[in-house]
């Protein structure tokens, strides 16, 4: 059985960050890459042969850089009302079927959560509508290919409509549901578990008709794309049950808790040539602390070392390849360990200084967070 403890990045493969928007980081799930194949296939065979097949596929990579465009507008939209209610969306990753929203859980409720799904349906159905008003409008205009594109477009969020009915996190229904249970059991992780092993089943049944599809009736893009979603579905599933069981797991522990102060300080006049020999190379380590006594001043990984060249290694003094502490993400003593798993994820780093009153206080390490969620788990704690 996997760990209940996989970053989203590690669970869900390679999500490239697309950069921020309104403070929010974005990124793409590796699956857009099959919907974009399977929207631009679609569009190909079901356009006229009278068109060339040259013309037909950038047809298709317009329909769906566009649909991409307004899953993405429908994500923006979702996060500015939950920002405007006072949560801080940490980030939000892009599915085919929308967005998986990292949020802060302090001013959230479930009140708060069903109305956040609602208005993730009205949008969707919202932009359904507009694509069928232009297709209307180029209708009447007489541009017969524009306005089958936009019938294409219609039709394709229309059924992304439908599916974010059913009750599957992170769907819309799904949010719904389990604003629902949170309702009724108090219980945030609870409702989550629950709600993971409904959307479970039925991204079996996806599954399952998916492969039926390809098997009894040869249809190239219907069993593909039930397939994929299945396949996306699940994925979402087991990462928020495991989300939901890291949470449990972690419950009333902080960093200094857990932090350790075996950790190596360097001054920041130490050369980068030294610091290999004497620091990297003697003890293995590829993250440290560069301090005045025990005031951060900032830190040195690998990351920093590599892109300067062997031959200035001697002449490049630590001040400056290190990032200052002004632009370190740091733990206070007190923050719980979910949270800073949830940071750690959040800037793909594996190292949190614990800092209070810019003293270093110790570093939490991601083993050390997944080996308490082991322990505690075993022990059914």
């Amino acid at each position: 059985m996997d760990s209940p403890v996989v970053s989203l990045q590690e669970k869900m493969g390679g999500t490239p960050n697309l950069g921020q928007f309104l403070g929010i980081r974005l990124r793409f799930h590796y699956t857009w890459s099959v919907a974009f194949a399977l929207i631009t296939a679609a569009v190909v065979t079901q356009f006229p042969e009278s068109y060339p097949i040259w013309y037909r596929i950038i047809l298709g990579i317009v329909a769906s850089l566009t649909f991409l465009v307004a899953v993405g507008v429908r994500e923006v939209v979702l996060s500015i009302l939950a920002i405007r209610r006072g949560i801080r969306v940490k980030r939000v990753t892009l599915f085919v079927f929308g967005g998986m929203s990292q949020l802060t859980r302090e001013n959230a409720s479930p009140m708060i959560e069903l109305l956040t799904a609602a208005a993730g349906l009205l949008t969707t159905l919202v932009i359904a509508g507009i694509f069928y008003m232009v297709h209307l409008v180029l209708l009447k205009t007489g541009s017969f290919l524009s306005a089958g594109l936009t019938q294409w477009l219609y039709f394709i969020i229309f059924m992304l409509f439908l599916l974010h009915l059913l009750p599957c996190f992170p769907l819309d229904g799904g949010k719904i549901l389990r604003a629902l249970l949170w309702r009724a059991t108090g219980n945030y992780e609870r409702a989550t578990r629950l709600t993971s092993w409904t959307a479970r089943g039925i991204s079996l049944l996806f599954i399952i008709a998916g492969s039926l599809e390809l098997i009894v009736t040869r249809d190239w893009f219907l069993g593909p794309l039930l397939l994929l979603m299945g396949w996306v579905l699940l994925s979402a599933a087991v990462q928020s049950h495991r989300q939901a069981v890291m949470r449990e797991a972690l419950q009333g522990a902080t960093a200094q808790d857990i932090m350790t102060k075996e950790y190596s300080i360097i001054n920041q006049q130490l050369s980068l040539g030294q610091l290999v020999r004497d620091y990297v190379l003697v003890t293995g380590q590829h993250y440290f602390m560069v301090a005045d006594g025990v005031k951060l001043q900032g830190i040195v990984t690998m990351q920093n070392i590599k892109p300067i060249p062997k031959k200035r290694w001697n002449s490049t003094t630590i001040d400056k390849i290190m990032t200052p502490a002004s632009e370190l993400k740091t733990a206070h003593p007190k923050q719980s360990a979910a949270s800073l798993l949830e940071q750690m994820d959040e800037f793909d780093t594996s190292q949190v200084p614990v800092v209070e009153k810019g003293n270093i206080m110790g570093i939490v390490s991601r083993g050390s967070l997944i080996r308490l969620v082991k322990t505690r788990a075993r022990l059914k704690m």
